[in-house]
């Protein structure tokens, strides 16, 4: 075994990753970026050296800075994790020539699934069932564009150099291709270098289900069980789970071989992931092969009760696999979900800044966390907004899912916006608890998992509840440590002479004022807000714990309070809200009254595609940026004539920067 590993990544696989070498005595050396000098891997490894700037390319991507610290330092093997160079043949390569071992599979293995397209040729010959389409080297738009008539519509563009749902097209009728072919080769060109690509039958209403393989140097290749990842928004993979409910015993089989054999086409080393696309039908196609550990390795390890970051280390020192294929265990149902600092309500669009307060449920047997963040830390804009993964596990499907549903339930986060509304909607959409959905339900369906307009009357009454609870327990601790604890001053029951006090309120809800006048203390209130009146009685705010009974009706929920932000749970839905000043008036809009386009979020401007003078109309692309791995077409607010472009192709722009400016209507 290793005596030094440096893990070459950074978040919550690199925190993984060194408790794993932990377990087995292993030296770990961390790589930071300046952006991640007081992150979570950089705190828990033995060692930790700087290797550049904020972005990728400045540091997590700079092989030759990684392998020096590692050369100077003593490590004798570096684990790539997930993401940056953990797919990079040249990087492998350059591992071993300096002495040491690249803790994945080989750069010659890597080489042959680099290109989805080589990968499609040599998994056809090897007898892997593939997706017709057409994988050949002339990218002429005239030959795709025939390509595209001969395969038939629908189908899909791919990046042949990409992966993480990034570079891909569906095109539906023959006037959509071209436009839809250059904007997939631009954004392979940004996120991989190199704007090849292939063409693909489009499978209606696919399932994504994949094999979790692992070979050693000794010849031996094994699959260990599947995860099915059907639940995915813009091929972003948003729930996963093992075992696939959908397969049956022969399906299972079936893809079982399918995988160990392509892992053997390409002499297959280390943890990898062959990943499948499954029609209705049950009928199988190849996709492409990640030669890497996966984010979603997690529920395999629930299942079987394996180590796979151990395994890594075994094999990579030479070892040979631990198991046999008939060996490999499977115990129960396990489900991962990732939170993300992201605005489902606001097209998913990342987040960043300090998580003033992260809540997770405590671990278990049943409930696991894998996250490089804890409250104080900083959501970066440079890399992935990925905040944790939850993963848990039950005996079977309804149970697992009910764990989830606890998990999130217990889940709270301040600071940036995150999804852990939505994915709790999604734990109990038919879609998923029936096990029907496939990969593109979500895209198409959308609206089904955002919140409704206009708050639930019952958590909003439980918030402001809360509010006076705590505002009243607040009054009377101040009151008891004053000169004169008995003056009628110190009282929270708002007498006033003659009248019965209203107490206005007010609070921030999705972006909008919420004004509530409540009359009472000491739990019995009357609340109205808008067209609504409702009397609460005997309310009891015991830790995190509010009774209370609303119109007669008892009702418990579980409140979360930091600062003036307030998260209410009634056990099947959330609201999250801000106590603003009570006269605090309404913010006006960023856009300037619709005469500027403004940066949504920092990032960098990859297009520009208007200029000044140009008559644009209403919802007309002016500018595309690219933030957290992710583009962004900025949109005209209104017809009318652009007055000034601010900002150039290449260009860094921070939140609310004006890029474009439109003439005064």
């Amino acid at each position: 075994m290793f005596s030094t590993v440096l893990i070459a990544n950074r978040g919550e696989i690199a925190c993984r990753v060194i408790r794993s070498c932990r377990q087995w005595g292993i030296r770990t050396i961390a790589v930071y970026s300046e952006a991640d000098a007081d992150a979570q891997h950089v705190r828990l490894a033995d060692e930790a050296y700087p290797i550049g700037g904020p972005r990728p390319a400045e540091s997590y991507l700079r092989g030759d800075a990684i392998i020096e610290v590692a050369r100077t330092h003593g490590a004798d093997a570096i684990h790539p994790g997930y993401g940056f160079l953990s797919e990079n043949a040249d990087f492998a390569d350059a591992v071993a020539a300096a002495g040491m071992v690249f803790i994945g599979p080989s750069g010659s293995s890597m080489r042959k699934m680099g290109s989805k397209a080589g990968a499609k040729d040599l998994m056809a010959a090897a007898g892997v069932p593939v997706v017709p389409g057409y994988t050949g080297e002339d990218q002429s738009p005239a030959l795709l564009a025939s390509e595209a008539d001969r395969i038939g519509y629908p189908l899909m563009i791919k990046a042949a150099h990409g992966g993480g749902g990034k570079g891909m097209r569906i095109v539906r009728e023959p006037g959509e291709f071209l436009a839809q072919l250059e904007s997939c080769q631009r954004e392979a060109r940004n996120a991989f270098g190199r704007d090849r690509v292939l063409l693909e039958r489009y499978v209606e209403s696919p399932r994504h289900i994949e094999i979790q393989i692992f070979g050693d140097s000794h010849g031996n290749i094994i699959h260990l069980n599947e995860r099915e990842c059907s639940a995915q928004r813009r091929y972003q993979k948003v729930l996963e789970e093992s075992p696939s409910p959908f397969l049956t015993p022969a399906l299972r089989q079936a893809m079982g071989a399918a995988a160990v054999k392509a892992g053997h086409a390409i002499d297959y080393v280390n943890a990898g992931t062959v990943e499948f696309i499954v029609a209705p039908s049950g009928e199988f196609f190849f996709m492409e092969i990640n030669t890497r550990l996966q984010v979603e390795h997690p529920v395999t390890e629930m299942t079987t009760g394996l180590d796979l970051v151990a395994w890594q280390l075994q094999v990579a020192a030479g070892q040979p696999l631990p198991l046999q294929q008939a060996q490999v265990p499977q115990h129960g149902h396990a489900i991962e979900v990732r939170l993300y600092a992201e605005d489902p309500e606001a097209g998913f669009l990342p987040g960043s800044g300090k998580c003033r307060q992260l809540r997770l449920p405590t671990p278990s047997r049943h409930v696991r966390i894998d996250s490089g963040i804890v409250s104080g830390d900083t959501v970066s804009i440079f890399y992935d907004p990925m905040i944790a993964k939850l993963i848990v596990w039950d005996q079977d499907r309804p149970r697992a899912l009910a764990r989830m549903r606890q998990a999130l339930a217990q889940s709270y986060i301040v600071g940036p916006k995150s999804n852990i509304g939505f994915l709790e909607r999604l734990l109990r959409h038919p879609a998923v608890v029936e096990a029907t959905i496939d990969t593109g339900y979500l895209d198409r369906h959308l609206d089904e998992f955002l919140p409704q307009a206009e708050a639930d009357p019952a958590l909003l009454a439980a918030a402001v509840v809360s509010h006076l609870l705590t505002e009243e327990q607040r009054a009377r601790q101040q009151a008891a440590t004053s000169t004169d604890p008995g003056s009628p001053w110190a009282a929270t029951d708002g007498w006033r002479l003659g009248h019965s006090h209203q107490h206005p309120l007010a609070f921030l809800l999705r972006g909008e004022i919420v004004r509530v006048q409540a009359q009472g203390d000491a739990g019995d209130y009357r609340l109205q807000w808008d067209e609504q009146s409702l009397q609460v009685e005997g309310a009891r705010l015991t830790g995190d714990a509010l009774s209370l009974r609303l119109q007669g009706q008892g009702k418990r929920f579980t409140v979360f309070t930091a600062d003036n932000h307030l998260s209410v749970h009634d056990g099947q839905q959330r609201l999250s809200l801000e106590a603003v000043p009570a006269y605090q008036r309404q913010q006006q809009g960023v856009d300037g009254g619709g005469h500027r386009v403004t940066a949504p979020m920092p990032g960098r401007v990859v297009l520009v595609k208007a200029k000044p003078g140009e008559q644009v109309s209403a919802g007309q692309e002016l500018l595309v940026m690219e933030a957290m791995k992710m583009e962004l077409a900025l949109k005209s607010p209104r017809a009318g004539v652009v007055k000034a472009i601010d900002a150039r192709e290449g260009d860094f722009v921070e939140a609310d920067a004006v890029l474009v400016s439109l003439e005064q209507e």
